[in-house]
């Protein structure tokens, strides 16, 4: 058990830096992609590479044991996504950052809720005020203002809620006896089929010229392969290992990997701030994960 507990927490870490690097190539595909074309792509891709590595017909149980499923593909791939992308057309990128970054404290309480797992303590509220003071400050520390954008900031509220939701459901499907691979699978099938139809809404451009430049078929490889099919599965294991609420403290790390990526890639600054920052999102991850693994864990052994 101890051994499953360790490979939870690194595969959660992982998925966090890939997560946070995403945002580069996320950055470079807006040059020539509309959002949503960027979020097809990389969902059409993450199936077709998880259907190879388990080509084996997954049908459903039934229409009951399926709705997991479904729901799970709506809720955190295609909301969770279009939320995001689209507030970014409605208020600060700096909102965004910060709201969703309470994606943790939704699992913690709808799994409490659900009553899939005890009631969260005082110390990861705590751990939350913390880290949430740490991204203001590495947002502030950016250059961006952090305004009032009402439809924006209720969009990114939304998209922090279906993650949550998204964790739940993970959590709901792992007794089915599927593999962490088939099981995102067919989510990915889910959050696939849900978006297809803003092709037909937004007239999207599905054409493959564009991939002709390098750059640009780099960046939605890594987001297919890396980002979604690769990390998807680790998240999933880790959910399986650590439990939801656990796993999702490691949202916090976010930003700090998006700025050490940022410096590299794009070639931005590190402040000041920005360590400091980063040392209060640090105290908080510890501080919420130090109390909350301890319930989280003897949660998985049980659905594991």
């Amino acid at each position: 058990m101890k051994n499953k507990i360790v490979t939870g927490h690194l595969l959660a870490l992982f998925v966090t830096i890939v997560w946070g690097s995403a945002f580069v190539s996320t950055k470079v595909l807006l040059r020539a992609f509309h959002p949503i074309e960027i979020i097809i792509f990389r969902f059409l891709i993450a199936w077709i590479v998880l259907f190879l590595c388990s080509p084996k017909p997954l049908l459903p149980k039934s229409w009951k044991s399926e709705l997991p499923f479904m729901g799970a593909g709506l809720a955190g791939l295609t909301l969770y996504f279009m939320l995001e992308n689209f507030a970014l057309s409605y208020t600060f990128a700096s909102n965004v950052g910060i709201i969703i970054a309470a994606a943790p404290m939704f699992t913690a309480l709808l799994m409490w809720a659900c009553r899939r797992s005890a009631q969260p303590r005082w110390t990861f509220f705590a751990g939350f005020v913390i880290a949430m003071a740490g991204i203001v400050l590495i947002t502030l520390a950016g250059g961006e203002a952090v305004g009032f954008g009402p439809l924006g900031d209720l969009l990114t509220l939304g998209a922090a809620f279906c993650w949550g939701v998204y964790g739940v459901l993970v959590e709901v499907v792992q007794p089915q006896g599927y593999t962490d691979l088939q099981a995102t699978r067919k989510i990915f099938f889910w959050g696939l089929i849900f978006t297809l139809p803003f092709v037909f809404t937004h007239h999207l451009d599905l054409s493959l010229a564009r991939f002709a430049a390098p750059e640009m078929l780099f960046n939605v490889l890594y987001l297919g392969l890396g980002s979604s099919a690769l990390c998807f599965v680790f998240w999933n294991k880790a959910t399986a290992y650590i439990g939801s609420v656990a796993t999702n403290v490691y949202i916090y790390l976010t930003p700090v990997v998006t700025v050490i990526a940022s410096a590299v890639v794009l070639e931005e600054p590190i402040l000041p701030s920005s360590m400091g920052a980063i040392a209060l999102i640090l105290l908080g991850l510890w501080l919420s994960q130090k109390k909350a693994a301890a319930p989280a864990s003897e949660n998985s052994g049980q659905i594991a």
